[in-house]
C-alpha cells in the first residue's frame, strides 16, 4: 500500500450512521452535527435510543431505458422481444427496459442502555445482487435476505462506546444500500466497483470527543459470511464532524483471495477511502469522495484501482431537490471491472416527495470508457459509452414504535 498504515492507524470510522446503518435514514439532505456517517445522506428521524422495539421498511422499484440497447443475441433485439440484457457498470438498476422490483426490506431494531439487535431482512434484486460472491449465501440460502444481523452491546460507563457482532455493511464509501438515503438513485462507480457491500465480525466504535470518533474491526473476507479465512481483516474508521464539514477516513486490510494449494497467503488487499461532507445551509450539500485499493496476488504481483467522485445537492421546495455527481475511475489492470480502463460518469437527478413517505426519482446517467467497453445492440465491446433514463419509485415506512 503506498500510504503508510501508521497514519492510516491515526484515522477511521463513523460510517455508523449511514454506511453502517443505512436504516436510520430516510431522505438525502445533510446530516446532523454530531453525526458521525460515512455517506451523505441524512438520518431519518432518530428512534428512541433505549427501550421498546422499532420498525421500519422500504418498497423500492425502478424502470430504466439504456440508449444503447444491448441485447443478447440479434434476435432479441426484434421489436417486441424482451432486451433481457444489464446496464454495465451499474450494480442494482441493472435491468433494461422492463419494471423491476429493486427491493422489499423490512427493519426491526430493539435497545436498551446495554443490549440489543438490528436486523434488515428483504427480497428483490439488489438483496441477490449483494450476496452474489458470498460462499456462504450460496449454500445457507435464507442468508441473501439478511442485508444486516447484528447483536449490539453498550457497556456501562464507556461514554457511548458500542459492540456489535455479527454482519454490518461496510463502512466505507459515501453512497449506502437503500436508494433513499442517497442523493442520486443509481449508486455511483466507486461504490459498485471500489469497497465492499458489508462485514462478517466485530465492530467496535467509540466517541473520543464532540468531534471525533474511532472504529476497529475485526472482520472476515469483503462480502462473505463464513469466510474461509475468518476474521484475519481488520478495518479502522474514524469521523470528525465539526460545524458545516463531515470527515471520514476507513481503511481495511487483509487476505480476500482463495488460499491456493501450497501458498501460505491468499493475498493481502488494501482499502483506502475518504469522504468529506459539506453542508453549508439546510438546502445545500456537497461531499468528495476518494477510494484507492490494491490487490495482492498469492502468485505474485499486484492489481490496484481507485477513483474520486464528486456531488451536490439543493434542496429547491420542500418537495422537489435535484443533485448531481460526476466521478473518475482508473483500474489499472482490470481486477475491477474485467477490463483495463478508465472510467467517467455524470448523473444528474431529479427528485419529488409526494409525502414523507412517498419518493419519486428521475434521473439521467451517462458513463463513459477509454476503450469499448459497452455493448450496443447485438454487439458486444463496441461502444465507449452508455446513456440510461430511470424513473426510481420507493415508500419508506416507519419507524414505528
Amino acid at each position: 500500500m503506498r500510504i503508510p498504515i501508521c497514519l492510516l492507524a491515526i484515522v477511521s470510522l463513523t460510517g455508523l450512521a449511514y454506511a453502517e446503518d443505512p436504516d436510520d435514514q430516510a431522505t438525502a439532505t445533510p446530516p446532523a452535527a454530531g453525526t458521525a456517517t460515512a455517506a451523505p445522506a441524512t438520518p431519518a428521524p432518530a428512534p428512541p435510543k433505549y427501550g421498546g422495539f422499532v420498525f421500519s421498511g422500504l418498497i423500492d422499484g425502478y424502470v430504466n431505458e439504456n440508449t444503447n440497447h444491448p441485447c443478447l443475441t440479434s434476435s432479441t433485439c426484434l421489436p417486441g422481444n424482451a432486451i433481457g440484457t444489464y446496464n454495465q457498470l451499474q450494480n442494482f438498476d441493472i435491468l433494461n427496459g422492463t419494471p423491476e422490483l429493486s427491493m422489499i426490506k423490512f427493519t426491526l431494531d430493539k435497545s436498551d442502555s446495554v443490549f440489543g439487535f438490528h436486523f434488515d431482512v428483504g427480497t428483490g434484486e439488489t438483496m441477490r445482487l449483494i450476496h452474489s460472491s458470498d460462499p456462504a449465501a450460496l449454500d445457507h440460502k435464507a442468508l441473501r435476505y439478511f442485508e444486516q444481523m447484528y447483536v449490539i452491546l453498550k457497556p456501562k460507563n464507556t461514554h457511548g462506546t458500542e459492540i456489535d457482532f455479527g454482519t454490518f455493511v461496510t463502512s466505507a464509501g459515501a453512497e449506502v444500500i437503500e436508494s433513499n438515503a442517497n442523493w442520486n438513485y443509481s449508486r455511483s462507480i466507486l461504490f459498485a466497483w471500489a469497497i465492499p457491500y458489508y462485514h462478517f465480525g466485530l465492530k467496535v466504535t467509540t466517541p473520543v470527543n464532540k468531534v471525533l470518533t474511532l472504529g476497529f474491526q475485526v472482520v472476515n473476507p469483503w462480502n462473505e459470511t463464513d469466510g474461509g479465512h475468518r476474521f484475519t481483516n481488520i478495518g479502522l474508521t474514524s469521523a470528525v464532524v465539526k460545524g458545516i464539514y463531515t470527515w471520514n477516513v476507513n481503511y481495511y486490510v487483509g487476505p480476500n483471495n482463495p488460499v491456493a494449494v501450497g501458498l501460505p497467503s491468499s493475498g493481502i488487499r488494501n482499502l483506502f477511502d475518504t469522504t468529506l461532507l459539506v453542508a453549508p445551509n439546510d438546502k445545500t450539500s456537497f461531499y468528495l469522495n476518494g477510494d484507492y485499493g490494491r490487490n495482492n496476488d498469492p502468485f505474485g504481483g499486484h492489481a490496484t484501482w481507485g477513483g474520486v467522485a464528486a456531488a451536490g445537492r439543493y434542496q429547491v421546495t420542500k418537495a422537489i431537490a435535484v443533485a448531481g455527481r460526476g466521478e473518475y475511475f482508473k483500474d489499472a489492470q482490470g481486477y475491477s471491472t474485467g477490463v483495463k480502463q478508465n472510467l467517467g460518469e455524470f448523473t444528474v437527478t431529479g427528485e419529488y416527495k409526494l409525502s414523507d413517505m412517498f419518493i419519486v426519482r428521475a434521473e439521467g446517467r451517462h458513463d463513459i470508457s477509454s476503450v469499448q467497453f459497452f455493448n450496443k445492440g447485438a454487439k458486444p465491446n463496441s461502444a465507449y459509452g452508455e446513456t440510461t433514463l430511470t424513473l426510481g419509485v420507493m415508500a419508506v415506512f416507519g419507524p414505528y414504535k
